[in-house]
């Protein structure tokens, strides 16, 4: 908040309450928005921070009985038969001013700040943390959820080599999210699913649940044992992967952006999973632009068929080949052996992984958890509530 933005008076009419700043700048906001908005206890609570007011009781014309400004904000005596008194602080009208806007999009929302990475900045700057640290300190947890966030992946060291331990672990952050894989996955290649993961064949780097309309947000893995050799596991940092698509070839990178790419998983009897459209590689924030997500599994991609033009046909398969030689460059993927005692937890809505072949026996277990979940985690405990929630 700057001096500029204090308020200096304010005024209305039928329409509209005109709050003129020190600055000389006035902010023009609707009565009825204005009365909706109200922030005092009865019309907001203050503990579920959700509206009391009954949005379809205001009149339509509503407008104030008088109106004062001062430093500390702006108040509305409204002209009704309860004479209702409203305040709203200085920084919830700057915040919240439409007309004109102060405050952009993208500073609305308190953000951690995202570290792109390739291969040799990640090796000077290896996110890890250790198990006891997180399981019994809030300062651990803090830690945790911040490097997954910032590098999208992280390591957990000294993890007590049993499912149990690991499934507490990664409800450390929040709620498992169940699938039709199940809940918490504990498996070896035995096919016991009718999907690659549960076999000891290679996967080029991937994100989970394309098919999903609701893609997982983390993936956890920890390996519990293997008396073989392979199943090197890629990570990729799918973020500067798209970056370098954008820099290298801007027409890829926009037509994958906007390519609707129908994807399934119909290998059990029982299941067809289809999301409920298809959806681009790229995600964009609508407001601002920003890249949001990455989807990209090209072993769960459906037959396309569904062109706006039959020449986006060779236009897309130049556009995946130029993808998949960036995701591929080894200056780019880091291949690691993941090995008993160590978690391996990653954004999926940013970090594709893979897996080599291998032989012998190699048990698994993991889970996913849902990204508004662990999103709200890391803000929260990084930044603090008040912070997160001065927005609303």
């Amino acid at each position: 908040m700057t001096a500029s933005h204090t308020p200096d008076s304010a005024t209305f009419d039928s329409e509209k309450v005109h709050v003129k700043w020190a600055s000389g700048d006035v902010s023009h906001y609707h009565n009825i928005w204005l009365r909706d908005g109200c922030q005092c206890e009865k019309d907001f609570h203050p503990l579920t921070k959700q509206r009391l007011q009954d949005t379809f009781e205001i009149p339509v014309d509503i407008k104030p009985k008088s109106v004062s400004a001062n430093e500390n904000g702006l108040t509305i005596v409204w002209d009704t038969p309860d004479n209702h008194e409203s305040i709203y602080p200085t920084e919830w009208l700057v915040i919240h001013s439409y007309d004109p806007i102060l405050v952009p999009v993208e500073k609305k929302t308190e953000e951690l700040t995202r570290e792109l990475w390739n291969t040799k900045t990640i090796m000077a700057d290896w996110p890890e943390v250790n198990f006891t640290k997180v399981m019994e300190t809030e300062e651990g947890i803090t830690e945790w959820v911040k490097k997954i966030y910032v590098k999208g992946f992280c390591f957990v060291e000294n993890v007590p080599v049993t499912p149990e331990a690991t499934e507490k672990l990664i409800e450390r952050i929040s709620y498992i999210k169940p699938t039709h894989y199940g809940g918490f996955w504990d498996f070896t290649a035995d096919l016991a699913k009718n999907d690659t993961a549960y076999t000891n064949l290679y996967i080029a780097s991937h994100t989970d649940g394309t098919y999903w309309s609701d893609t997982p947000g983390l993936q956890l893995f920890h390996m519990l044992g293997h008396d073989g050799e392979g199943g090197e596991n890629m990570l990729v940092d799918g973020f500067k992967a798209a970056e370098i698509l954008k820099k290298e070839d801007p027409d890829s990178y926009a037509f994958l952006s906007k390519t609707l790419i129908p994807a399934h998983s119909a290998g059990e009897p029982e299941v067809c999973i289809l999301p409920d459209y298809p959806k681009p590689v790229f995600t964009h924030h609508p407001i601002t632009g920003d890249l949001v997500q990455v989807r990209w599994n090209n072993c769960d991609r459906s037959i396309m068929d569904q062109w706006n033009n039959p020449e986006d046909v060779p236009k897309f398969y130049k556009a995946i080949r130029l993808w998949n030689d960036i995701l591929t460059r080894k200056e780019n993927e880091i291949t690691l052996q993941l090995k008993p005692g160590q978690c391996l937890i990653f954004d999926n809505w940013r970090v594709l992984h893979g897996r080599l072949g291998f032989n012998g026996n190699r048990r698994m277990c993991g889970a996913y958890i849902n990204r508004d979940d662990f999103v709200s985690r890391a803000k929260l405990l990084n930044l603090g509530r008040e912070k997160v929630i001065k927005h609303l």
